[in-house]
């Protein structure tokens, strides 16, 4: 029988911390700097039938699930500088779901997404490199889950939700 629960968070969900260091926060920064050269080497080549293909029964195929690493992470970046330069902004939620149903998340080519990531990546972790200790006790205020975030935890969670959706590609190829 199927784990579908093992198939939705392959790496576990995601649990932050209830200490986090420096160490813990640099390391964090080295997986998203990382992501983008893991995304390439796990789909160099990859046919269209698996880009295709559903990670889990109802789940978006690998091409979307490429495409949300993009749009999300594109989101994650404008939060952290809202939260460096504003005081506990409000972000902006978005529907992730209906985003991944949009043509270009369902059926254009994953090297538009693959190239994104590349750029921003490189200028978050730039910028993540160059948050001091105050930087990184920043907060912003997500108002669908009635949160509010610091960065130093959130760096965890895009750290996590890297190789969370990395580990779709790498279980359904495999």
């Amino acid at each position: 029988m199927i784990d579908i629960d093992k198939l939705r968070f392959p790496v576990g969900r995601y649990v932050s911390p209830e200490t986090i260091s420096d160490i813990q926060l640099q390391n964090w920064i080295n997986e998203i700097e990382q992501l983008p050269s893991l995304l390439r080497r796990a789909t160099v080549d990859l046919p269209e039938t698996v880009l295709n293909t559903p990670y889990r029964p109802q789940g978006w195929t690998l091409r979307q699930v490429i495409h949300h690493l993009a749009d999300s992470h594109m989101n994650a970046y404008i939060r952290f500088k809202l939260a460096v330069t504003e005081e506990n902004p409000t972000v902006r939620p978005y529907f992730e779901d209906r985003w991944a149903e949009c043509s270009d998340s369902k059926d254009s080519e994953i090297e538009l997404s693959l190239n994104l990531l590349d750029a921003l990546h490189k200028r978050w972790v730039l910028f993540l490199r160059s948050l001091s200790q105050e930087d990184w006790n920043k907060t912003f205020y997500h108002p669908a889950n009635k949160v509010t975030m610091a960065l130093k935890e959130v760096a965890g969670l895009y750290a996590w939700h890297g190789n969370h959706h990395l580990n779709h590609i790498l279980i359904t190829i495999s």
